[in-house]
């Protein structure tokens, strides 16, 4: 087995790794333990991942000399919906039932809700406990195991309530993509283009140049692109931790994708799909705005298409409807929404925009309605 990859995000004291390569689950316990003091471990994670890699996990942390044996392990429900605060307070409750204190660990395996949850629940339950990501989808890997936002939905929108709570440290293992379906595999696609198209030229070519391999898994290449995207927002959340600028850039494409997850209830699409039909949009936005050309929409929507992902909007999508969702986002304000326009590969701007605006471009160049 090759060495890992490492990337650290910057931030100070409280800086951490991101160790990226196969077979790291199997070692976690060490990497775990290494953190010192550790008094009790919450493994959160939910029932189809947990068959898959919890008792490789629990082996390993058991194992490991200065972590309390038996691993706790709280199985929360799978998908989106679930995503609330009445699952936190099931993790809330377990921890407070096992008697935990300030030196616990919570230890969430599993993709993007698991990551979410639970570093919200570690984030708040007795003022904060420390947490470490196994991220086991490719969304998680590249994107939200890396950055400490966490939280949870509320009926107005996506992740309207949480917390910047920074993982003590993150181990990518990318031996878990071979048993993600199609569907989210290409999911988290999506967040690998994004970074491309805000951050790297280089990145976007790859992917154009090395399609084939990208959805045969090759474990080479996406050791490689798993680590050069959380370079990226490593990069960026070192410059700007609480998304007070710079670091609005990762929502490219997230704010009408929020806006279509809510309208359709959370149900038709993956977040990855979203976000991917949500990139379309915004590069429209885009053109209407004078910030990129027609080809670079073209280009866009191509690889995207190429990478499995969809990019039109679903047929009769009420505009006013978008845009109530969109100005539910966090980055709305009285004056309108903060929204990420791109400038082409590797580049991107910001600009306040009225959410009727957006709504309308996406209406007149939304193919399929």
């Amino acid at each position: 087995m090759n060495e890992p990859l490492q990337v650290t995000v910057q931030l100070g004291p409280r800086s951490y790794d991101i160790r990226v390569g196969e077979g790291l689950l199997s070692s976690c316990g060490s990497a775990v333990a290494g953190l010192g003091n550790i008094s009790r471990v919450i493994l959160v994670t939910n029932p189809t991942v947990d068959a898959l890699y919890g008792d490789t996990v629990r082996e390993s942390l058991e194992a490991a000399p200065g972590i309390e044996s038996p691993v706790a392990t709280v199985e929360i429900a799978d998908g989106e919906e679930h995503k609330t605060l009445a699952t936190v307070e099931g993790i809330y409750d377990r921890v407070l039932e096992l008697g935990g204190d300030r030196n616990a660990v919570v230890i969430a395996l599993g993709g993007g809700v698991v990551g979410d949850v639970a570093g919200f629940a570690a984030a708040t339950v007795l003022r904060g406990l420390r947490v470490v990501m196994l991220p086991t989808t490719l969304l998680a890997q590249v994107d939200s195991s890396v950055g400490g936002k966490t939280g949870v939905n509320r009926p107005q929108g996506k992740n309207l309530v949480g917390a910047f709570h920074q993982p003590s440290l993150v181990l990518a293992d990318t031996a878990c993509l071979s048993t993600l379906s199609g569907r989210e595999y290409s999911a988290g696609l999506a967040e690998v283009v994004k970074h491309g198209v805000v951050a790297d030229a280089e990145l976007l070519e790859l992917l154009e140049q090395k399609t084939d391999a990208v959805l045969a898994r090759d474990p080479a290449v996406m050791s490689s692109i798993v680590a050069r995207n959380c370079a990226i927002k490593a990069d960026v959340v070192s410059r700007d931790e609480t998304e007070n600028g710079l670091r609005r850039i990762l929502n490219f494409g997230h704010t009408v994708g929020h806006a279509l997850e809510r309208l359709t209830d959370y149900k038709r699409y993956v977040h990855g799909e979203a976000v991917s039909i949500g990139m379309v949009a915004a590069a429209r936005v885009s053109l209407q705005q004078g910030a990129c050309d027609a080809a670079f929409v073209e280009r866009l929507e191509s690889l995207l298409d190429s990478l499995g992902l969809p990019t039109s909007l679903p047929a009769g999508l009420d505009r006013e409807a978008v845009a109530g969702a969109v100005m539910h986002d966090k980055k709305a304000s009285g004056d309108g929404v903060v929204f990420i326009l791109t400038e082409g590969a590797g580049s991107c701007r910001q600009q306040l925009l009225d959410p009727a605006d957006i709504a309308a471009a996406m209406g007149d160049s939304a193919a399929g309605v």
